[in-house]
């Protein structure tokens, strides 16, 4: 038996409908050698500093930057019960062989990574990698499954960008609340994102309109028009 895992519950149900597991369970699909079920997201996340260590449980300059010798994953509390599902699922003597479903990319192989690591699963990874959900595409992608073991440096490049994320925002979060005295939320991508939306906004707000002219040219079919004057 095969145990199938995508990213999404819809993709599951695609995969499930294609492979021939149409029959419903609870938390995943089974049939024809096959069991399809999926994560929602990111199952598993990064602990915050003061489960790694009581020193970081109160918000002082004192105590940064915060960097651990080890990082802590715990699961997310939404979607404890689909975690206890693939839990249980990757742990089945009746499974013999893992296929990664998530989504073509680095983020979908750490989700993946994160839920097997986490459940200690040991069992050989084969990984779906398909760019369309049309029929055809993940029928030849089944047909040509490739080996988990390939796509290990691609797990790597993922864990490292969300450490890197984790640090980022734990250090600087703490670091700008504690000088203004409010709680600030600081992001590698968030943070960037809000000053384009607020640099825009303020663009918008303080525009004032400037009277301007051109210099239009027509001659014998020809015609030129100059810049702006102010």
């Amino acid at each position: 038996m095969k145990l199938v895992i995508a990213e999404k519950p819809s993709v599951a149900v695609t995969i499930a409908k294609v492979i021939g597991a149409r029959t419903r369970k609870n938390g995943y699909y089974e049939g024809n050698g096959y069991i399809v079920s999926w994560c929602v997201g990111h199952l598993i996340q990064m602990a915050s500093p003061d489960k790694i260590d009581e020193k970081w449980k109160k918000w002082t300059i004192d105590t940064l930057p915060i960097i651990p010798e080890e990082y802590i994953y715990e699961l997310s509390k939404s979607t404890k019960k689909q975690y206890g599902v693939l839990k249980k699922l990757l742990n089945d003597k009746n499974i013999d062989t893992v296929i990664n479903a998530c989504d073509a990319g680095r983020e979908g192989e750490l989700i993946f990574r994160l839920v097997y690591n986490q459940a200690k699963c040991k069992k050989k990874i084969q990984r779906l990698w398909i760019s369309s959900m049309e029929n055809k595409a993940i029928e030849d992608g089944f047909r040509n499954l490739k080996n988990g073991e390939n796509f290990e440096d691609l797990y790597r490049s993922a864990s490292a960008r969300a450490i890197a994320d984790w640090l980022v925002g734990m250090n600087l979060s703490r670091l700008y609340s504690c000088i203004y005295k409010e709680t600030y939320s600081v992001g590698r991508v968030q943070t960037p994102t809000l000053y384009l939306i607020a640099k825009r906004d303020s663009e918008i707000n303080l525009f004032k309109k400037q009277k301007y002219y051109t210099v239009d040219l027509s001659y014998g079919g020809l015609k030129l028009v100059s810049d702006r004057i102010d």
